[in-house]
Parts: C-alpha cells; sequence; structure tokens
C-alpha cells in the first residue's frame, strides 16, 4: 500500500491562534515499583524537596541500577490501566486516540525539530486509535545517537551524562512528604543508590482541537499533595538539568530546550518545571523554578524564532484530523517521520489484527464490555 503524506512545511499555515485545548485531568495512575513492576495505584509518586547545590552528578555512576530496556513494553501498563478505569466506570473511555505522552512530544514538536525524525506503529481498534513507538527504530536511532556523541572529544559518554537526570531526580525527591521523613534521609540523598525502575505514570484525558487524547507519561514529583478530588489540577513538578548558559549560543540552545520541555509538561498539565543547571563537568550549581504558562508568552517577549506554542498546537490538531482520516481500517499502520524530512508518511504494514500493540487481555475485556453495553440496551 503506497504511503500517504502530510506536508509539515510551509509551517506558516499554521500561525495564528490556538485551536482549542482541553486542560488535562488524570483519571487513573499506576506505578512501577523499584523491580519496575506494574501496581495500580500511587505507590511510586515522589515529593519534591530542593536539592543541595555543588552536588556532583556523576557520583553513583558505578553503581547505577538502570532499568533493562531490551524489552519493548508496547501500551501494556496504560492498556491495564485503562481496563481497570473502564471496570470501575462501567464504560468505555472516550478518546479517539491512545498512547504516550512521548508520541505526542514528538508530533507537537515536528514543525520545529527535525534532527531526529521518528516511527510510530499504530492500529485502529472501536474507532480509536493506539499509537506506539515503534521500538527497532527506536533502538536504531539510540545506537547512532550514542556513537555521534562519542566521536566527540572532551565529553563524558552519554551513558553518564543520561544519568545525570536520573541521579538529579534522586537528589531531589522524597519517598514521602516532607514532614515524614527523617533529616538524616533527606541530608544523605547524595550517597543514594540512582535507580531508573520506578516510576509514577499519570493518565489524564486532555483534548486538541476536535481530537480527545487519553495520554500516559511519568510525573517526577508533586510538590504538596494529591487533591481529594479527581479530575481537579494538581501541583505536579517536572524536573531537568541542562548545562549553565554561559553565551548567546547556550541561550539559543537552552530556548530550543524549553520546547520540549513546555510541551511535555503542557500534555500532562505539569505547572511548573524546576531546571537544576550543571557545569560542563556535571557539577550543580543553579535552580531555577519556571511555570509552564509563562513559557510561551517568555519565549514570544524575548523574541524567540526557533518556535511557536501556538503552531505546535495547530500544527498537532491539523495532523491529527488528518491522522484519524487516515488510519480508517483494522491491520498495523507505521506513522514515520524521517530525519531532515519536510513529511509525516503514514502506511499500513500489516492488513489484519493489531500486532502487538494491544494485548489479549484488553480485547477480550473491551469484547466483554460491548457485549455488557448491548445487553443493557
Amino acid at each position: 500500500m503506497p504511503s500517504l503524506v502530510f506536508d509539515i512545511q510551509p509551517i506558516g499555515r499554521f500561525n495564528g491562534g490556538s485551536e482549542p485545548v482541553k486542560r488535562p485531568k488524570e483519571f487513573a495512575c499506576f506505578s512501577y515499583d523499584d523491580k519496575h513492576e506494574f501496581h495500580l495505584d500511587d505507590s511510586s509518586m515522589q515529593w519534591y524537596h530542593p536539592p543541595r547545590l555543588g552536588a556532583d552528578l556523576s557520583k553513583g555512576f558505578d553503581s547505577f541500577d538502570k532499568h533493562d530496556e531490551s524489552v519493548d513494553e508496547h501500551l501494556d501498563s496504560l492498556l491495564k490501566t485503562i481496563a481497570a478505569h473502564e471496570k470501575e466506570e462501567g464504560k468505555k473511555i472516550d478518546a479517539n486516540v491512545v498512547t504516550w505522552r512521548g508520541m505526542m512530544t514528538k508530533i507537537m514538536s515536528a514543525p520545529f525539530e527535525d534532527r531526529d525524525g521518528f516511527e510510530m506503529n499504530a492500529t485502529l481498534y472501536q474507532r480509536c486509535s493506539f499509537i506506539e513507538e515503534n521500538y527497532e527504530a527506536k533502538q536504531v536511532a539510540k545506537a547512532q545517537q550514542n556513537k555521534q556523541q562519542r566521536g566527540r572529544r572532551g565529553q563524558f559518554s552519554p551513558e553518564v551524562m543520561t544519568f545525570w537526570g536520573y541521579k538529579f531526580e534522586t537528589l531531589s525527591c522524597l519517598p514521602r512528604p516532607w514532614g515524614e521523613v527523617s533529616r538524616e534521609f533527606i541530608e544523605s540523598r547524595d550517597e543514594h543508590i540512582v535507580s531508573n525502575k520506578a516510576q509514577y505514570c499519570s493518565v489524564v484525558r486532555t483534548g486538541i482541537g476536535k481530537t480527545v487524547l487519553c495520554l500516559g507519561g511519568e510525573v517526577d514529583a508533586i510538590w504538596d499533595s494529591k487533591p481529594t478530588q479527581k479530575g481537579a489540577p494538581i501541583n505536579w513538578v517536572e524536573l531537568k538539568t541542562s548545562v549553565e548558559i554561559r553565551d548567546d549560543r547556550g541561550m539559543n540552545n537552552f530556548e530550543r530546550k524549553l520546547m520540549k520541555f513546555w510541551i511535555q509538561s503542557f500534555l500532562l498539565g505539569v505547572p511548573k518545571i524546576i531546571v537544576g543547571f550543571r557545569s560542563q563537568n556535571g557539577i550543580l550549581t543553579k535552580l531555577e523554578e519556571i511555570k509552564t504558562a509563562s513559557i510561551p508568552e517568555t519565549a514570544a517577549k524575548r523574541g524567540v524564532r526557533s518556535w511557536d506554542a501556538n503552531t505546535c498546537i495547530n500544527f498537532a490538531s491539523a495532523f491529527l484530523d488528518w491522522l484519524k482520516a487516515t488510519i480508517n481500517d483494522e491491520g498495523v499502520w507505521r506513522i514515520r517521520r524521517r530525519a531532515g524530512s519536510s513529511t509525516i508518511e503514514v502506511f499500513r504494514t500489516e492488513g489484519a489484527g493489531h500486532g502487538s500493540i494491544l494485548t489479549e487481555e484488553f480485547i477480550n475485556w473491551r469484547i466483554k464490555l460491548s457485549l455488557s453495553s448491548d445487553s443493557a440496551t
């Protein structure tokens, strides 16, 4: 089957006022524990508490308890969580698209970010598109990226630089609210073994333009406490690291990074980003709190030309409308944007079934739900 193509350029056609956006509302969550095992609860939620400046972000790299990413996890945990919510509610969610927050970040940033490209798999089931990352393509791209980074003289290895982000999270988080944690624990965070196995994942209902989205994504920490009312705004905190800004080039690089920071937090309804600035050698030198909602306006006032928030939203709205019209039959579809390309291609790779995107457990649940809905009417 030939590819169908969506043109990213000219991006001028996505300028102007923003398409309507629905505020993300968390309707479910799940956790991975310190063995990366799934739990349908908030047991891995963490609380933010400022780290000590001057910390060496490389410390503990040799004992890093790293999650094994050689297994493709698909959408399995997200589907389990959706099914559990539907069992509680007695009806299926009303989303047009179900995916991870990371996939929507790639789509929203596409007008201004063409360096890496992306590949996703999608399948249509009960009038909803389920979209996951193409695992094989991700592994190839990661290996190429690491090879390029290793080729740059004087740099730390890509593995160590990735570790810095996890170390910053360990230095900035507590397993319970501050008042319930000992001073000894807080002051010894620099000695703790760093692990990326445990995660808290928020599952939200949101919308861009005419498309209702169900997104799952990891949340780093909470500022205070979760409200008792379901769907109320939550004071989440996103933790990021970035190299110190020393000149105009550094500022331009940071402004480009801010686009990704903003999109990631905007999609899950995270109101605050805390950036840990580090030296070239990985020493934590400064903290900066940034309100997610203020990033687009601040960027516009500074005359940032490298990206525009409304363009990102309007592009995503138009692309999702096109995608809903394009993925209109069963089978497995590929959504691909080659590095440097000004188009996104969509083509079918399997004519029937859902590949490994949907689990049998989820399909059986949906069949059961449909039958019970039919008998009720």
